[in-house]
């Protein structure tokens, strides 16, 4: 069974198991891609608090590998792995919601935020500084980068909430956007293009750092601990500046989102 793979190419397994649901390529192909599962959920438990377990994430997902070697059309001209990481974050994030892990109080916080961002960038026109977030928040900076931490985990988490949405097969979340551009369905290609470059723009209006951050996690594909090797600061501040870039993110697209869909 572990060898079916070296067989023949994987293209034409998936052909054969679309037509045949043989569990032996089923077996094949998740053994395969089961490093894929952990890599996702090594990715999803980044600032995550620490009731939730590396395994329990990889157990989610598990379910999402299952699931994206069932429905994968080798005909879409996507690779399964951009696919299947899409599914198998989904079923995670799916299960984190479930679970509801995050209390109400640091989700309303996360809102609060977000919300305060939003406002004060439309009224200024610009980047609005810690200080004048925490200022509107009546919080001074301390207390705010203390309330940032408490919410990085929600801050990941709210990445894979749906942006934009067409039919039920035509969701696109901001992390997918960021990650995967090359999986959209060609129909809805120039919709969806639209919406990555409002995307892009955005995070280019990002402040430096928290720009940077983005990229390097999101496309140069390096850790919260990497990432602070890099630009020599601490994991813990690369944890801040990563929620900060969320939320900013999050509030600007907020403020054109409904110019565009």
């Amino acid at each position: 069974m572990g060898n079916v793979l070296d067989e023949q190419t994987e293209e034409a397994l998936w052909v054969k198991y679309r037509k045949t649901r043989n569990p032996a390529i089923r077996e094949a192909f998740i053994k395969q891609y089961a490093p894929l599962v952990k890599y996702v959920a090594g990715k999803v438990a980044v600032g995550m608090p620490h009731n939730v377990e590396f395994d329990d994430l990889v157990g989610f997902g598990v379910f999402g590998l299952l699931d994206a070697i069932d429905k994968f059309d080798p005909n879409k001209n996507v690779k399964f792995k951009t696919y299947a990481v899409t599914r198998i974050r989904g079923a995670i994030f799916d299960e984190l919601r479930s679970i509801d892990w995050v209390p109400r109080s640091v989700r309303q916080k996360s809102k609060e935020i977000e919300d305060a961002i939003s406002s004060l960038e439309a009224q200024l026109g610009r980047t609005a500084s810690d200080q004048e977030v925490a200022n509107s928040l009546g919080m001074n900076e301390d207390e705010f980068l203390k309330t940032i931490m408490k919410i990085s985990g929600t801050s990941v988490l709210s990445l894979s909430d749906v942006w934009f949405s067409g039919d039920e097969n035509d969701k696109v979340s901001i992390g997918e956007s960021i990650e995967s551009p090359s999986s959209y369905n060609p129909d809805v290609i120039v919709e969806k293009e639209e919406i990555r470059r409002v995307i892009i723009e955005s995070i280019n209006e990002l402040p430096d750092k928290e720009k940077k951050i983005l990229v390097l996690y999101y496309y140069e594909d390096l850790t919260l601990k990497e990432i602070g090797q890099v630009l020599e600061v601490t994991e813990s501040r690369v944890s801040q500046l990563h929620t900060k870039a969320i939320l900013r993110l999050r509030s600007k697209l907020t403020n054109i989102r409904k110019g565009i869909v």
